[in-house]
């Protein structure tokens, strides 16, 4: 369909990581792998809390969420980067464009909230551990998982709301292996001074937030961890609190190279690999860190196949 001298786009072309063939089929391999891991490794984690009773508490059960919000967050991303290696060109209509683009923000910003909370859980259970059953009792820990879902609903909704103002009517081929805001705002042939800042600002809220409330829980954590006199008792609680501080720092380690960090410190090829380790690989790595470094996990876990070979038997 024709206006004056262009065409309006109907559909994006995904460039990828790579046009390589021979590097196309090893990130392929690689990849699926990955993808595989973290699926299994999510599921396995939602299955283990699920059927031991010994973890249902508040901590696992934002746990639980977090390998759900993992696996659709990777879901959102891998598989149209698996096509992207097995084709010549992988090509989106404009509206499964923007249905990747709001699935990705929806689970990327109910993850940055999750790990808020979960911040918050080790705060109340370090610091006020008599009041911890009142002020994590189940409705409030259900509000606040709401919470979560419903902010990265509504920030989804700033991204595809300001994308959906936007007209394409020139390049349609997207210098990333996924439908990223960025990417596609440079693509547009009418600029927009509201869509260009609305999401970074709403973006930058949320981090800013949700760092805020990890940083403030964390102090209180370690003041409170280091007026114990029991050395025993130092040590399960740093315990309690490594594995979050591990998916923490990894999480947003990635983020602020992506949303802080200037536009011109890094190249396009930078930032490609840096989203790839955020959306894809960092969701494989969550269940491993809470499972290979949580005792309550590993002992559920020797529980439950130790149920399950006897009930085989």
């Amino acid at each position: 369909m024709e206006t004056g001298n262009y065409t309006i786009v109907t559909e994006f072309i995904i460039l990828g990581l790579t046009k390589d063939p021979t590097v196309g089929a090893i990130l392929f391999v690689m990849f699926l792998a990955i993808y595989v891991v973290t699926l299994m490794g999510n599921i396995s984690i939602i299955i283990l809390i699920r059927s031991s009773p010994q973890l249902h508490t508040p901590m696992y059960l934002f746990l639980c969420h977090l390998a759900f919000v993992d696996i659709g967050y990777s879901s959102s991303v891998t598989p149209v980067m698996l096509m992207g290696f097995l084709r010549e060109e992988t090509a989106l209509p404009v509206m499964g464009c923007v249905a990747q683009l709001c699935s990705v923000v929806t689970f990327g910003t109910a993850e940055c909230f999750l790990l808020a909370v979960m911040a918050y859980d080790r705060y109340v259970a370090i610091c006020s551990p008599l009041l911890y059953s009142t002020q994590m009792s189940p409705r409030i820990c259900m509000i606040l998982v709401g919470i979560c879902y419903l902010g990265g609903c509504v920030n989804a909704w700033t991204y595809t709301g300001c994308l959906l103002r936007l007209s394409f009517c020139g390049p349609n081929v997207v210098n990333h292996f996924f439908c990223d805001y960025s990417p596609l705002l440079k693509l547009s042939c009418s600029y927009d001074f509201v869509s260009d800042i609305t999401p970074a600002i709403s973006s930058a809220s949320i981090i800013v937030v949700t760092v805020f409330v990890i940083a403030v829980s964390y102090v209180y954590i370690l003041i409170t961890i280091l007026r114990m006199k029991s050395t025993e008792g130092r040590h399960k609680a740093f315990s309690t609190c490594s594995s979050h501080l591990t998916a923490v720092t990894l999480f947003y380690g990635t983020l602020t190279f992506i949303y802080v960090m200037p536009k011109s410190s890094y190249s396009s090829d930078q930032n490609k690999v840096v989203s790839v380790f955020y959306t894809v690989v960092i969701p494989m790595l969550n269940p491993l860190i809470y499972s290979l470094r949580n005792k309550e996990v590993k002992e559920a876990l020797k529980h439950l196949m130790a149920r399950t070979h006897w009930r085989l038997e």
